[in-house]
C-alpha cells in the first residue's frame, strides 16, 4: 500500500479526573502547568508514548508494526539489525557506512517500525541508519481552563528498609520485631488535579509520508490509537483519563475542483487552508456552560459537534477541506469503539 495522499490536521479533547495527566520531573512530578495562566500542559512526548503503547499492545510488537522506542531498551539494537538484514550486513566501524548502506537501513526501519513511519527517528546514534522526519506531529496539549495542582500526603502502611548487616530472613524478622509500630509506617506524596479538560492538536504531512511509507492503514491505526490511548494505560496516579470520541475530529484536505487533476492532487497534499483556522473552528466553540464557575466534568462545557464543525467550514468559506470524526475513520479497524 502506498503512502497517504492528503494532508490532515486533527484535534481531540481528553480530560483527567483526580489524577496527574503529565508529571513534570523538574517540579517534583507536579502536573505540568503554564505558570502565566495556570493552564495545564501535557507534552507531545507523553501523547506519543500512549500511541506507541497502544500499537505495541495491539500488534504484540510484531513487524511491520513493531515499536522502535520501547521502554528500557537500547535503540542501537534494532538499528544494528537493520544493517544485518540489508545488503552488505554490518561490520566494524559501521558508523562510517556509505550513503547507500545508510539508506537501505533507514528504509528497513521505516518498513518494520510503526513509530518510525509515523513520528520519525534519529537513528545515527550507533550503526548509522540516518534520520527520518515523521509525517505525524503533536503539539503540547493545553487545558481549556486553569487547573488546580494539589500535593497530597498519603500514608504507606509499611517500610522498605535495607537492614544493615541482614544476611537472611531471620535477620529481617528480628529487626522488624524490634521496631515500634509507628516506625514501620512512612508518609508519601501524591500529585493530582481535581479536573482538567485538555485540547490536543496534531498534523500529518502527505509529503513526509512519502519518505517513510506512512499509509492509509497506518493512518487508521493512528486514529484508533488516539481514541484508545488511555483505555489501556490505567494507573492510580493518572486517575480517570478519557479521550472523548464525540469530540475528536480531523480535517482532510481534498483539494478544490479546478478541472486539473494534477493540480487537484497537488493541492490535496499541500493543503487548502491554514491549520490555525481549522483548529479555531473547534476551539472557539468550547465554552463553560452558564453558571459553571469551577468545571468538574466535561458536562460542564458546551462543545461543538461534527455537524457544527462542518457548518463552520462552510460559513468560513474554507474550500477543499472535509471534517470527520476519528471514530468514523477508525471504524474500519477491528476493535474500534
Amino acid at each position: 500500500m502506498g503512502a497517504i495522499e492528503n494532508r490532515y490536521e486533527f484535534i481531540f479533547l481528553f480530560d483527567c479526573e483526580n489524577g496527574n495527566p503529565n508529571g513534570d520531573p523538574d517540579a517534583a512530578n507536579a502536573p505540568r502547568i503554564d505558570p502565566q495562566d495556570m493552564r495545564g500542559l501535557v507534552s507531545d512526548v507523553a501523547l506519543k508514548r500512549r500511541i506507541r503503547n497502544f500499537v505495541q499492545l495491539a500488534y504484540e510488537n510484531q513487524m511491520p508494526n513493531a515499536i522502535f522506542v520501547e521502554h528500557a531498551t537500547n535503540l542501537n539494537r534494532p538499528i544494528a539489525r537493520a544493517h544485518e538484514e540489508t545488503e552488505g550486513g554490518i561490520g566494524a566501524g559501521e558508523k562510517g557506512a556509505g550513503k547507500k548502506k545508510v539508506d537501505l537501513a533507514r528504509k528497513w526501519m521505516c518498513a518494520n517500525f510503526y513509530d518510525v513511519r509515523a513520528f520519525g527517528a534519529v537513528m545515527s546514534t550507533g550503526p548509522n541508519a540516518g534520520q527520518v522526519r515523521g509525517p505525524v506531529q503533536f503539539t503540547f496539549a493545553r487545558s481549556v481552563d486553569p487547573i488546580l495542582p494539589l500535593d497530597l500526603s498519603i500514608t504507606r502502611m509499611a517500610v522498605a528498609e535495607d537492614v544493615r548487616g541482614a544476611k537472611n530472613l531471620a535477620d529481617y524478622v528480628a529487626w522488624e520485631e524490634q521496631q515500634p509500630e509507628d516506625k514501620l509506617r512512612t508518609m508519601g506524596r501524591k500529585n493530582l488535579i481535581p479536573y482538567g479538560l485538555y485540547v490536543a492538536k496534531g498534523f500529518i504531512s502527505a509529503n513526509l509520508a512519502e519518505e517513510t511509507g506512512f499509509s492509509d492503514d497506518d493512518l487508521r491505526l493512528l486514529w484508533l490509537a488516539i481514541l484508545n490511548m488511555y483505555e489501556h494505560d490505567r494507573s492510580s496516579s493518572k486517575g480517570l483519563m478519557t479521550v472523548h470520541t464525540e469530540h475528536a475530529f480531523c480535517f482532510k484536505h481534498i483539494g478544490t475542483d479546478n478541472g486539473n487533476a494534477e493540480a487537484h492532487k497537488r493541492e490535496a497534499k499541500l493543503g487548502c487552508a491554514p491549520a490555525h483556522r481549522l483548529f479555531a473552528l473547534v476551539t472557539d466553540a468550547i465554552r463553560r456552560k452558564e453558571g459553571v464557575e469551577v468545571p468538574r466534568s466535561i458536562k460542564d462545557y458546551e462543545l461543538p459537534s461534527l455537524d457544527a464543525v462542518r457548518a463552520a467550514i462552510a460559513a468560513a468559506n474554507l474550500k477543499g477541506v472535509e471534517a470527520h470524526r476519528l471514530l468514523d475513520l477508525a471504524s474500519k479497524n477491528a476493535g474500534a469503539n
